[in-house]
């Protein structure tokens, strides 16, 4: 008995120690590394110019999508494949390493308490968080207050870093951001120049932007990406059933994408998305909505809420699917400072 309690402090300190190690590492290794390994200064600036600016990310690339890059032989390839795998580990790791791994994870506090509580304590990094639900459900306005309690401090629950916001409906108020900063005791201007925002208007563009990304997050410290709504363009760019193989299949490219970037730069990705009629429905389900983008997307969201108008002001958020979260619901309240709780 005695030697067991004592091999389970030792092997709780052995956790303690190693997560200090592990607080030190970087979360991604820069592709620069890749010089000091034996690859030519000239290839590191093309895999940069193709949008990879970590050994991380570059393991997130295929052979064949390497091999693309003007300039790039399969010979070079392999050889650079070979360098990033010695940098990062790319193998197996045990349960252990995992759960430290996963201290890395910030929640960013949406506003509400009752909303965190729903989600864990926020909205969480190293993962997609998809919102659907019919307009003015308040999908937006969550994601402006997103905007400004992103750039809290980590005691204050927020993410101690900067947001990216790829707007492809038109509806970022820069505006609306004032008062929320104002509500969480921040300057507004400050605010507004640590959010880059850019417009899409075609799904090419809205994916181009995703790609230029990655040279901004490898420099400056972003905790949030946010795309509203992620389905829009491909639902206008792409039209009648004959396309819809090719839309779902540049759906899941994108998707893959954004996956990508929560895993390699350690952001929250938080992105909003249509409902659709359902007349296959019937008669008994009271409401034949459901979410855009089909089996694509429902895979690629980590966790998926279900966002509805509740009285007044008031709007209900339920858990459709998560990995770690009960089905349950919350009520929140949109107010002139953001989401925050609901008043009775």
């Amino acid at each position: 008995m005695i030697a067991t309690l004592k091999a389970e402090e030792a092997s709780q300190l052995q956790l303690v120690e190693r997560e200090d190690i592990d607080d030190e590492e970087d979360l991604f290794e820069a592709i620069d590394k890749l010089i000091s390994a034996g690859i030519n200064a000239g290839d590191v600036k093309k895999l940069q110019d193709a949008g990879i600016y970590t050994c991380n990310g570059l393991m997130m690339h295929t052979k064949k999508q390497l091999t693309g890059i003007k300039g790039l032989s399969e010979a070079k390839v392999d050889k650079i494949c070979e360098a990033a795998e010695k940098i990062v580990n790319v193998g197996y790791i045990t349960g252990s390493d995992a759960l430290i791994r996963r201290k890395s994870v910030i929640r960013i506090t949406t506003g509400s308490q009752a909303l965190d509580e729903l989600l864990g304590g926020g909205i969480e990094t190293l993962a997609i968080t998809e919102a659907f639900g019919e307009f003015r459900s308040g999908k937006t306005q969550l994601a402006h207050t997103l905007c400004v309690s992103t750039q809290l401090p980590t005691n204050m629950r927020g993410g101690n870093g900067k947001v990216a916001y790829i707007d492809t409906e038109g509806t970022f108020r820069p505006d609306r951001i004032i008062p929320i900063a104002e509500r969480f005791g921040m300057d507004p201007g400050a605010v507004l120049d640590n959010i880059v925002y850019a417009r899409a208007y075609t799904y090419e563009h809205q994916y181009n932007l995703l790609l230029g990304l990655a040279a901004k997050m490898s420099e400056e410290p972003f905790r949030l990406l946010i795309v509203d709504s992620v389905i829009a363009l491909f639902r206008v760019d792409f039209t009648g059933r004959g396309e819809l193989a090719e839309r779902q299949q540049k759906l899941a490219q994108m998707l893959s994408r954004l996956t990508k970037i929560a895993e390699e730069f350690n952001v929250a990705v938080y992105m909003t998305n249509q409902v659709i009629a359902d007349p296959s429905g019937g008669v008994f389900i009271s409401d034949p909505k459901k979410p855009a983008g089909g089996h694509v997307l429902a895979h690629a969201a980590t966790i998926r809420l279900m966002f509805r108008k509740g009285k007044g002001e008031q709007r209900v958020c339920k858990v459709f699917d998560a990995p770690n979260l009960p089905e349950t619901e919350a009520v929140f309240q949109i107010t002139p400072g953001g989401i925050a709780d609901a008043k009775d």
